[in-house]
């Protein structure tokens, strides 16, 4: 019959243990802990290879995103040279419009806005081609371009207006209405536009064409003449002939408000004679002032 002795129970404090136990104890621990050690680091083994071929995925893909990268570079620098050197990238076709007395020949030179030009040159460099155009062509006053379609180019001009033209004695030189006087000379003045005589300030001429350019259209084409005419009285007195036979003295500082009055004035006459607007308004008849 077998006997079975009882385990003897373990001792739980360290102090009630033989010197013995305590280094088979403390031997167990030690082989504990390096079995963890052992088991952590083979875990992070395994787990590094499994992440492999995610970083040779990984790679790849950054791989493939530069280099498409790339191929969009050149394939977009290659198209936009493409473009510069294409036909389509010129001006095939232009237009003109706003001008009233400059024809499209001038405004295409003044510009240099022409088939063949460069569609980069043209869009987007409207100050630039308005200070080139003045220079070339004073009477132009501002230019804007416009793309239509592909390679048409539509230009818009704003002309500054003929004031009228300054007699300097057997020739005439245009005047614009920003005061400035052309170079060019004509044996006769064109139509349309008064004659200035008798002006020999500039500064008295600028300021009457600037009170004449605020006229409206219908006054401004019934002035056939306005001549300087000062007197002690008024040393700034104008002598206007009328396209309708009629005859106007006014002011140059007054004369775009006084001018209002006019067509109203005339129309209440019953025969040609003269209107004075230089203080007040009234009129009388030639016939009055032979008598």
């Amino acid at each position: 019959m077998a006997i079975f002795r009882k385990k003897p129970k373990e001792r739980e404090h360290p102090e009630q243990l033989t010197p013995w136990e305590r280094f088979q104890r403390e031997a167990a621990e030690n082989q504990r802990a390096e079995q963890k050690r052992h088991h952590r680091w083979s875990g992070k083994r395994l787990r590094i290879g499994d992440k492999l071929p995610k970083l040779k995925t990984q790679r790849r893909r950054l791989l493939f995103k530069r280099v498409a990268i790339l191929m969009s570079i050149f394939l977009v620098g290659a198209a936009v040279a493409g473009y510069f050197i294409a036909p389509l990238s010129h001006v095939q076709a232009v237009t003109v419009r706003g001008t009233n007395q400059l024809t499209t020949a001038q405004v295409k030179t003044a510009t240099k806005i022409d088939t063949g030009v460069a569609l980069w040159s043209v869009i987007g460099h409207d100050q630039q081609t308005t200070k080139r155009a003045r220079h070339a062509q004073p009477q132009i006053g501002k230019v804007t371009t416009q793309l239509v379609g592909y390679n048409r180019v539509r230009v818009t001009v704003k002309e500054i207006r003929i004031a009228g033209y300054l007699s300097t004695g057997q020739h005439y030189r245009r005047i614009l209405e920003n005061g400035l006087i052309l170079k060019g000379t004509y044996s006769q003045p064109g139509g349309g536009s008064p004659i200035y005589a008798n002006f020999k300030s500039g500064q008295r001429l600028e300021k009457m064409i600037a009170q004449y350019a605020k006229l409206s259209s219908a006054v401004k084409h019934n002035i056939s003449e306005i001549k300087f005419a000062p007197n002690k009285s008024n040393p700034e007195r104008v002598h206007l002939y009328m396209n309708d036979g009629n005859e106007v003295y006014a002011t140059i500082s007054t004369f775009a408000s006084k001018m209002a009055y006019y067509p109203g004035i005339s129309a209440k006459m019953k025969s040609k004679g003269v209107i004075n607007l230089e203080v007040g308004a009234y009129s009388y008849s030639f016939k009055n002032q032979n008598n």
